[in-house]
């Protein structure tokens, strides 16, 4: 396999008694590559995304993360990805340092790494002022690069970024896609799952589920070349509408 994949599926399929939820889906993403993975509510985007996290194990099918196998070194995977949901994954009622000692902590980091690292993160951010707040009481697009931030503090091979920009106004969203850019420019692969069409646009190359399959993967350009689309939003809806399950 190219050394510069770090994501690697063959057939990945995941069944729940008689139902698929992934259905024998193939892709390679690479280092460094912002990867979106698109779908309807229901297409089986979560379930393919927890066999990729380590939190589940494949029905049928293989694949490796960061040069680890999905069904067999899970607790490997977890050690060399960072993940970041919706709902942020932050203390609310830790300071914002203390936040930064406790992932440091979990992601098994030493002190001196930790400190180093919170520094640099803060001056990044320009949260030098913030160091001693309470989460709880930053503004939501904060919390949001707070939560990239600490997602990547460990400096992973892959961050995996559930639906991150959520319930955030669109320049907040742009800002958020600095950091993303960012990451990349680091070497750092971003796996993202997101309902806004528009970030699709952002995305080196953009996968489409439809009911547990991937039915398009492309670049955005290519994907709307062969769609004869103005925008991902429109290629989005012409593959979508061949969905037959929802919720």
């Amino acid at each position: 396999m190219d050394k510069d994949i770090v994501i690697n599926t063959d057939k990945l399929t995941k069944k729940f008694v008689s139902f698929t939820a992934v259905d024998h889906i193939t892709f390679d993403v690479r280092q460094g590559e912002i990867f979106g993975f698109l779908g309807a509510n229901g297409a089986g985007k979560t379930t393919a995304m927890r066999m990729l996290c380590g939190l589940s194990k494949p029905t049928e099918g293989k694949g490796t993360v960061a040069g680890f196998d999905i069904s067999r070194q899970q607790e490997n995977i977890k050690k060399n990805i960072g993940y970041m949901s919706q709902k942020f994954s932050l203390y609310e009622d830790l300071k914002v340092w203390e936040n930064s000692r406790l992932f440091g902590g979990i992601y098994g980091l030493t002190d001196k790494q930790i400190a180093d690292g919170t520094d640099e993160m803060l001056r990044k951010l320009d949260f030098e002022q913030e160091r001693n707040t309470l989460v709880k009481s930053l503004p939501l697009g904060w919390k949001q690069k707070l939560a990239f931030s600490l997602a990547i503090f460990h400096n992973p091979k892959i961050v995996f970024l559930d639906e991150p920009t959520g319930g955030v106004d669109p320049a907040t969203r742009r800002k958020f896609w600095e950091l993303i850019y960012d990451a990349s420019e680091r070497g750092i692969t971003v796996f993202v799952t997101t309902h806004y069409m528009d970030e699709a646009e952002y995305c080196d190359r953009v996968s489409i589920m439809v009911d547990g399959r991937i039915d398009a993967l492309d670049s955005p350009k290519r994907l709307k070349e062969h769609y004869s689309a103005q925008s991902m939003d429109e290629v989005f809806t012409k593959i979508a509408r061949k969905a037959q399950r929802g919720d």
